[in-house]
């Protein structure tokens, strides 16, 4: 049985290698696109009870919540953060981590800004240490090119992280999506990961995205990785909505 301290280890460990880049973020995927929220638009993205199970460890990973704050024409500002309980074994032990600030800013109006040519996007930001979690600080930055061909949507995300344990992290990563009038879309991601001298990972995800309205969007995904040598499974479910404030 998991001591206390233990517990939450685990619970660390486990999310270190199973979340990750911390800087991209898009429901249901890893990675993102390269848009930002519209000017004084809060784009808030809420994902609820979700089971994660990676060998004899049991987990639920709820809430999961990401800010995106227009602050300037094609900048946004983005936090974000999730809790993470521990279910099995050993008692209950919740933790909260993901924590950070980042900037995500258009390098190129593309497709996505319903122009010609692919869009080109960066994030920036640095990593914020954990409650109950992982200790320290890191950095990241991203860049992200999303693509349109007819009906197919693909987002290329590549990120470069400093973790917060100081250890050096790189992840490429590709989403496809099927045409955006469509009001469920098919989604699908594939990424691959390395925390150097920690853990390598390499992920899959499918599911669809219900787009509501223009301002709510509804997500569901299974995801199935590998995450040295172990399989990681995990369900998805969410919400993105926008709201203007001013």
């Amino acid at each position: 049985m998991f001591s206390g301290r233990r517990a939450t280890a685990a619970v660390v460990s486990l999310c270190a290698l199973t979340c990750g880049a911390d800087a991209l973020a898009y429901r249901p995927f890893e990675g993102t696109d390269a848009a930002v929220a519209d000017l004084g638009e809060l784009e808030t993205e809420l994902g609820p009870a979700e089971p994660l199970r990676t060998g004899s460890l049991r987990l639920l990973t709820a809430p999961e919540t990401v800010f995106n704050l227009g602050i300037a024409e094609g900048w946004e500002a983005v936090l974000q953060g999730q809790a993470v309980t521990l279910l099995s074994p050993g008692p209950a032990q919740t933790s909260l981590i993901g924590n950070e600030f980042s900037l995500k800013t258009i390098l190129r109006d593309g497709v996505l800004q319903d122009k010609a040519g692919p869009s080109v996007a960066m994030e920036v930001g640095p990593l914020l240490p954990g409650v109950n979690g992982e200790p320290g600080t890191g950095a990241t930055w991203g860049g992200i090119a999303s693509f349109r061909w007819g009906w197919l949507t693909t987002h290329f995300n590549a990120a470069a992280t400093v973790t917060r344990s100081h250890h050096g992290d790189g992840f490429i990563g590709t989403i496809v999506e099927g045409a955006w009038d469509w009001p469920v879309r098919p989604v699908a991601e594939v990424f691959y990961e390395r925390e150097w001298g920690v853990a390598e990972t390499v992920s899959g995800l499918a599911g669809a995205i219900w787009q509501v309205s223009d301002k709510i969007a509804v997500d569901i995904a299974l995801r199935d990785a590998r995450v040295n040598g172990h399989t990681v499974n995990e369900l998805r479910a969410g919400v993105t909505f926008g709201l203007p404030l001013w």
